[in-house]
């Protein structure tokens, strides 16, 4: 938490953050040409984001995108600011503005894993492990375009839309998210008015990145393809950290969380 206030206390930083906020997933590049600084500059100010947790990066081919990670914030959030007005926080004003300036259409996360990959991607593919700290059960070889079968609160959901769409084994695993049936709502509990909401959207995708940190695996989730204005994206950014931290005490103590 210390990192976060360290990383947020410069205004250029903060404007990174403003950045990404506008349009997350931007190269170091992009992100130069859209501020008063040297490639240089900016390069050094991500990786103190980075390493505060603030910002979050996964590649494709070659290029290196970034995307803000609202983690610390919540939990700075959490831990001092549940019981006040936070228009009222103006020390957080600035953080304020780059999470709620313009909406989202992507979920990034990062934690970090006392595990290897290998074991990772067990955690990530194997049905004794999914059930464990998700409920969730995949059928598929998990091969690319392979088709997926996703079996949750005994409901079976099935789609030609569920599809693998990356498979490198230990290093990236991406995959389209499930379609919305009935009898998965009912199941899962939601309302007929939240699945209709659900069902009128477009369908989104999970990408998985591996990467090995010294001791530690570096495990990214980007959940992105959300609409405008997402009902997904709001049920899932609420999921995603429990889950996330789930799989992380199941991967390093053996148990998942209650």
């Amino acid at each position: 938490m210390d990192e976060a206030f360290k990383a947020l206390a410069d205004p250029s930083r903060r404007l990174l953050l403003d950045a990404l906020n506008e349009r997350n997933g931007q190269t170091l590049r992009e992100l130069c040409a859209g501020l008063d600084m040297t490639r240089q500059s900016v390069s050094k100010h991500l990786a103190v984001l980075e390493a505060a947790g603030l910002v979050t990066t996964t590649w494709r081919g070659r290029e290196k995108l970034h995307y803000l990670d609202a983690a610390p914030i919540n939990a700075i959030a959490e831990r001092w600011m549940t019981r006040y007005d936070r228009r009222r926080a103006g020390a957080l004003a600035d953080l304020k503005r780059a999470l709620e300036s313009a909406p989202m259409n992507e979920f990034a996360y990062t934690t970090y894993i006392n595990t290897t990959p290998e074991r990772l991607w067990q955690a990530l593919t194997e049905p004794e492990f999914t059930k464990q700290y998700w409920g969730v059960a995949f059928e598929t070889d998990w091969k690319k375009g392979s088709p997926m079968v996703w079996s949750e609160n005994g409901a079976k959901t099935t789609d030609a839309g569920q599809v693998v769409l990356e498979s490198d084994p230990y290093r990236r695993l991406s995959y389209t998210w499930h379609t919305f049936t009935s009898e998965w709502a009912k199941s899962s509990g939601v309302d007929e008015e939240t699945l209709a909401k659900l069902r009128q959207e477009s369908r989104t995708k999970v990408t998985f990145t591996l990467e090995p940190h010294g001791e530690l695996v570096k495990l990214t989730v980007l959940h992105d393809g959300f609409d405008p204005d997402s009902t997904v994206l709001a049920m899932c950014s609420q999921g995603w950290p429990a889950l996330l931290s789930s799989l992380k005490t199941l991967l390093e103590t053996g148990v998942p969380l209650p």
